[in-house]
This record gives C-alpha cells, structure tokens and sequence, in this order.
C-alpha cells in the first residue's frame, strides 16, 4: 500500500496539487498507514525523488520546488503530533539571505524541506550581515550555516559567505560551524561555493535537507 501512496503522492506534488496531495495523505491514514509511515516512507523519499525528477526536467518551475518543499512541511507537521513517540530533532540550522540580497523564494523553499527532514531551522529573513548569521548560531547552538544568494554579486561579496567565514575565522569558529551555500550564481558555476569559503552547497531548495542533514550528522557526537 504504502508503495501506491508514494507514487500517488508523488505525482500530486509534482503537478503542484496541494489538494490533491494532502487527499493521499488523508486516504492513506484512513487505510491505517502511521503517522511515522507517512513521513519516513511516503514524504521524504518523495521530496528527494522529486528532486532528482526536478533536476532531469530542464523546464521546472521555482513553483514546482516551492510547492513540494511546502506541502511536504505540512504533512510532515500534522504527522508528528500523531507520533507514537516525539520524533528526535535532526539538528538546527541558521538560514538567511546575504547581505545586499533580498529574493526569499529560494530560502523559503529550503525551510521547507529542512521542516520535511525533521530540521529545525531559524529564519533569519533577508539580508543578513554576516556578524548575525554567526551570532545567531553561536547563541543557538547550530552547527551549521545556510546562506542564500541569488545575485552573482551578493554571492560573490565581502558581505556574503565570505564575511561569515572570516567572521568565523576571527572568532575561531571555524572548526564547530559549517557553511552551506545556495542559489542561482552557484547552479551556473558549481565550483563557486569554494571561492567563497563554503563548506557545502545544494543545487536546490529539494535536496538541501539531504545536504544539510549530512553536515549535521558530522556535527554530532
């Protein structure tokens, strides 16, 4: 059963049907699929599959990622309170958009899917300078850093990662926060991200959770 939910609920999403998704979902529960089943069977693997789909497909829409990321938060937080145990946190993250960048959709698309993942993430909004990006972690405790650029030049600039990473530097942070990187500069050259100091970055706002749950994992104990 769970196998035709998935597929059924995949599509949903991929068509950008809200509605329709959520009635897999229901339907699903009614036929006694868990809570848990739902979002470690059906949800998450979606979202990564969905990803991949997205990557494939040369005329995907920022609706279409926007959409998956947020109908799969929606499931994912009506799930967890039907748990039979309280889920484990899979780790916090500090996002925000580099200073001088004010375009949210793409940061609004990784909450999202950090949410689906069982991520804790702190929205710091936009344009952010890169003092606060490191305050907030360090006053949160979050071991890593996700900052959004969608302009070559609030990539590139002394206000974006490379200020957080120098801020890091100065504070000797570096060895206990990472820094993950997104956005269109970083689609057109993949190697961007280590120009600026970046430990990471994802391709985009889908496969986030699996890129940024990979540098909380290595932040564990």
């Amino acid at each position: 059963m769970l196998e035709q939910v998935r597929v059924a609920y995949r599509e949903a999403v991929f068509d950008t049907d809200r509605q329709r998704a959520l009635q897999v979902i229901a339907a699903a529960v009614g036929r006694d699929a868990t809570p848990e089943e739902i979002v470690f069977e059906v949800v998450i693997p979606s979202i990564e599959e969905t990803a991949r789909e997205l990557g494939d497909r040369a005329g995907a829409s920022l609706a279409q990622h926007f959409l998956a990321s947020q109908i799969g938060a929606e499931v994912v937080e009506a799930m967890i309170p039907r748990f039979a145990r309280a889920p484990e946190s899979g780790g916090r993250v500090i996002i925000g958009t580099s200073r001088g960048d004010f375009h949210g959709l793409g940061k609004r698309i990784v909450i999202g899917c950090l949410r689906a993942h069982l991520i804790e993430a702190t929205d710091l909004g936009l344009n952010v300078a890169p003092e606060r990006f490191v305050d907030e972690a360090v006053r949160l405790g979050a071991p890593v850093i996700g900052i959004s650029s969608m302009m070559v030049h609030t990539a590139r600039g002394e206000q974006g990662c490379l200020g957080v990473r120098r801020v890091l530097r100065e504070r000797g942070l570096e060895e206990g926060i990472k820094l993950v990187v997104g956005g269109a500069p970083y689609r057109h050259d993949p190697e961007l991200y280590r120009a600026v100091g970046a430990d990471a970055w994802a391709e985009n706002g889908l496969l986030a959770g699996r890129v940024i749950g990979g540098l909380l994992g290595e932040a564990r104990p």
